[in-house]
């Protein structure tokens, strides 16, 4: 009773969420515009949101219901069969489909897909138990749970269950429903749900580090939706009990003996490097900034300030991948970044940008969205095809069709029994217009170049701003500004760290040599001065209806080379203009692409192909490339014309080689490229 009488009470407050945000004491400094008030217009972002609305969701919820992850629920709810999949965690497949079909409605309205959501989250209803718990892996059978699951609640949680893995999904899909369609069906699901979690957990309750991150930030979410505090106050215990569990064993190397897969071996407070299971940690990391955001905690922002510079300054690849090594998904020492090995799984690039994100809203530095903006353009979106039902779960950084590495895929696939991945692309894509704009007082932030319209109040007055541009391609920004009045505000534009002569920030990642090409910036036709903050140009005037601000971003193609300690990178370099990370794959390259050399003094020409790859800059140059005379056991350089494309849209058009780092002199080529080529095969 106690339990439906908190329920009640949270959905409730659900009537007035504005009375729940007042009650915080604390939260971010700069706030989000949220993803309801912005409207995309753009060529290059809005196409990949049709095909996520018509293609990516659609079939991912067919998949849940091909793989029977959709009758698990129906037997939970019916308390009779067998668990029908592999894994425990596979109710959030559903989950996270859910989320990006609810933000895609914003985009999208479609109310056959409504109405099936609806069908589907009273499925999810009926699933769950009296008490609030819902994990199919045991309600359909609790004398013989899933083997992960242990024999009773929670008590595997600590590694294997994903328990509380399975709540945190749910949480993120009912807010995002709930904000989307002003519906509660969901949102009292999770209700039950977080309510009996937080009963279990807790000083002098059960005490647990969970095994896989989510549910913390799942728990911040409904405590700013209900302003419930035992919902921040039980996302700050699950934080602050790793570190705490006398089970490992220290002095083991061994991460999963020691604890560090699961961020588990040192308290937070007490962690300097990103470590571990490369999703989970920044899931970890993403509700570290959320509690130290909401409570206040100092100490809390520090570690997870500190954990970021290591994971930005050593351990990330340079197209935004993280997590370089196969076993365990996870972060490797620091510069430890192998190309031919690298994994980069697909979920934790979609992590990496919920952590950059809110990094941005407790700093307000451009650093933040610049390392988001790498991942977005690259490392996220290389994970799903073109055709939008295709997936990579792990994104190498190199392809060679004379040697191969068995986690390394060279080509999509349509779904896996892990379907993590493509379900978090699903979630995510959609929520993208949240990401454009930023708001503190009267400092509108405008950090994604992404043309749309958002209209906004500042200083109670209303404004709307368009953007117009065809970016990433183009360099040229149009910024149209309509307050309803005079309006005095500060409009902050991200200079990105690329057109200021910074590849990454930090360091692990640098142009080959500086460009002298500078930012320019006009209003209504004037150019201007401007002060910086930050990494934006700060633009303080009294805006008048259809102001017009113009900046010219400097679009060059850069060699970058790698930090000295990336081992497999000396003497190489890769390609990058503006956001965009490129490679060089077979089917343009005379079906190879590992015998490439790039001198320092190539330059390229670029050229825009509308009917290649649904439209991309195409990079070409004259460059040598290795020849093999496997008869006489001779290695010599011939020229020929190198064509590279922009590394997310690689592996559409068949099997075979692709490369992102090349070497500068042969030298430096890998002796594996000197070997006859094997066949390349084609779809």
């Amino acid at each position: 009773m106690k339990t439906l009488i908190c329920t009640l009470l949270a959905t409730a407050a659900l009537v007035a969420p504005a009375r729940a945000q007042s009650v915080m004491r604390h939260d971010y400094p700069i706030q989000a515009v949220s993803f309801t008030k912005v409207q995309l217009a753009d060529n290059f972002w809005l196409p990949r949101l049709k095909t996520n609305h018509d293609v990516t969701i659609p079939a991912s919820f067919q998949r849940c219901e091909a793989t029977q992850r959709v009758k698990n629920f129906e037997m939970a709810a019916a308390r009779t069969g067998k668990f029908a999949t592999i894994f425990p965690f596979d109710d959030t497949d559903i989950y996270k489909t859910i989320e990006g079909a609810s933000y895609s409605l914003q985009l999208y309205p479609d109310e056959k897909l409504a109405a099936y959501i609806d069908a589907l989250i009273a499925k999810v209803g009926k699933a769950q138990e009296p008490d609030g718990y819902l994990y199919t892996a045991r309600t359909i059978d609790p004398a013989h749970p899933h083997p992960w699951a242990g024999p009773e609640r929670w008590v595997n949680e600590r590694e294997m269950s994903h328990e509380l893995y399975n709540a945190g999904h749910l949480y993120e899909a009912a807010v995002a429903h709930y904000e989307a369609t002003g519906q509660k069906s969901l949102l009292t699901i999770a209700l039950k749900n977080a309510d009996l979690v937080c009963a279990v957990f807790g000083p002098g309750k059960r005490h647990v580090a969970p095994g896989h991150e989510i549910v913390e930030m799942g728990l911040v979410k409904l405590y700013r939706v209900t302003g419930k505090p035992e919902y921040l106050s039980t996302a700050k215990f699950f934080i602050e009990e790793r570190g705490q569990y006398k089970g490992y064993d220290p002095k083991s190397p061994d991460v999963f003996k020691n604890g560090a897969y699961w961020q588990d071996d040192q308290p937070v407070y007490a962690q300097t490097e990103a470590k571990g299971h490369a999703v989970r940690a920044e899931y970890l990391y993403s509700a570290m900034a959320d509690v130290a955001a909401l409570t206040g905690d100092q100490r809390m922002l520090a570690a997870v300030d500190t954990i970021w510079h290591n994971m930005v300054g050593k351990k990330m690849y340079v197209q935004g991948g993280t997590g370089a090594v196969p076993g365990g998904e996870r972060f490797g020492a620091n510069y430890e970044l192998p190309n031919t090995t690298a994994y980069n799984e697909t979920c934790a690039s979609v992590a990496n940008v919920y952590w950059n994100q809110r990094m941005f809203l407790l700093h307000g530095d451009s650093k933040y969205v610049d390392v988001l903006e790498k991942i977005l353009y690259n490392g996220l979106i290389s994970g799903v095809g073109l055709d939008g039902k295709s997936f990579f779960y792990s994104n190498a950084m190199q392809i060679k069709s004379s040697a191969g590495f068995p986690q390394t895929e060279p080509a999509r696939a349509g779904w896996f029994d892990c379907s993590c991945c493509p379900t978090n692309l699903a979630r995510l894509m959609p929520a993208l217009p949240g990401y454009v704009y930023a708001q503190k007082d009267r400092d509108v932030y405008a950090n994604l170049f992404i043309s749309g319209t958002t209209d906004l109040t500042v200083a109670q007055k209303a404004v709307r701003i368009t953007q117009q541009h065809n970016y990433p391609w183009q360099g040229e920004l149009k910024f149209t500004v309509s307050p309803a009045v005079a309006t005095n505000f500060n409009l902050l534009v991200r200079l990105p760290g690329w057109a200021r002569n910074e590849a990454l920030p930090l360091g692990l990642y640098q142009f080959a040599t500086p460009s002298n090409q500078k930012i320019s910036i006009r209003v209504n036709g004037q150019s201007v001065a401007y002060a910086t903050r930050n990494g934006y140009a700060v633009l303080a005037r009294k805006w008048r209806k259809n102001d017009v601000v113009e900046v010219a971003l400097p679009l060059e193609v850069r060699q970058v080379v790698a930090h000295a300690n990336v081992q497999d990178n000396l003497g190489k370099v890769a390609l990058q203009r503006g956001p965009v990370m490129y490679c060089a794959e077979w089917k343009d390259n005379g079906g190879r692409a590992s015998n490439i050399i790039v001198p320092a003094a190539t330059r390229f020409a670029t050229a825009y192909q509308p009917n290649v790859l649904n439209g991309i800059m195409q990079l070409t140059a004259t460059v040598p490339v290795v020849q093999v005379d496997a008869a006489n056991s001779t290695v010599s350089t011939t020229r020929q014309t190198m064509t590279a494309i922009p590394y997310y849209a690689w592996a559409n058009r068949g099997k075979g080689e692709m490369t992102v780092w090349f070497p500068q002199q042969l030298t430096d080529v890998d002796l594996i490229s000197r070997k006859a080529p094997e066949s390349t095969v084609s779809k």
